[in-house]
């Protein structure tokens, strides 16, 4: 089974990916957007757009979360935002076609909700690394809005933990129990947001 978290940037998905995964043994989270950040390194910095764009990038991420479905016993984990109709059918929709079952949900949240989260994360340094996320968010909001992008789970008012049961309960999977108290809470959180901080 692939969980896939879909969002506008800052709206969760990585948080709540390392969330299952921490609660779902043998699960693994595969990060399309890794993908993405290779594909920039192989190319001049003028030419480095939305890596979306390129149909490399689609056809990498069906490639290698095909190749992890098919070889992997465990559920795999894949947060990402994509809101383009016809990237979407690329990615998610393939690899239904392929055969796997592939739950999909889009953690929304409002407007001032997500920009908050994005002046949190970041090493302090508020929205000056955000600035692309800024830019699409709106966009993000609207399209993810589509009935095309369902299942939808808005989690303003809902902690991580509590998304994750969620999302497990839709798709049918146990957890394990959330142990963490408020300040083992706080501090996963914040080690998890500085492991994808990425200065260039």
């Amino acid at each position: 089974m692939l969980l896939w978290l879909n969002g506008p940037f800052g709206g969760g998905k990585t948080q709540t990916a390392y969330e299952l995964r921490r609660r779902l043994p043998g699960s693994f989270v595969c990060d399309p957007e890794e993908i993405g950040f290779g594909l920039h390194r192989t190319l001049p910095p003028r030419l480095r757009g939305d890596f979306q764009d390129l149909p490399a990038w689609r056809q990498g991420v069906f490639e290698s979360l095909d190749l992890t479905l098919r070889s992997h016993q465990g559920v795999v984990i894949a947060p990402m935002t994509v809101v383009e109709p016809a990237y979407f059918d690329e990615t998610v929709g393939r690899l239904r076609e392929a055969g796997h079952r592939v739950c999909h949900f889009a953690l929304l949240a409002e407007r001032e909700t997500v920009l908050r989260r994005l002046r949190e994360r970041g090493l302090g340094l508020g929205l000056r690394l955000e600035s692309f996320a800024v830019s699409k968010l709106d966009h993000c909001l609207e399209r993810l809005a589509d009935p095309v992008f369902a299942e939808h789970l808005h989690t303003d008012r809902i902690p991580v933990p509590a998304v994750a049961d969620r999302i497990a309960a839709s798709a049918g999977l146990r957890l394990a129990p959330n142990t963490d108290g408020p300040v083992r809470h706080r501090l996963r959180r914040a080690w998890t947001g500085v492991r994808q901080v990425r200065l260039g």
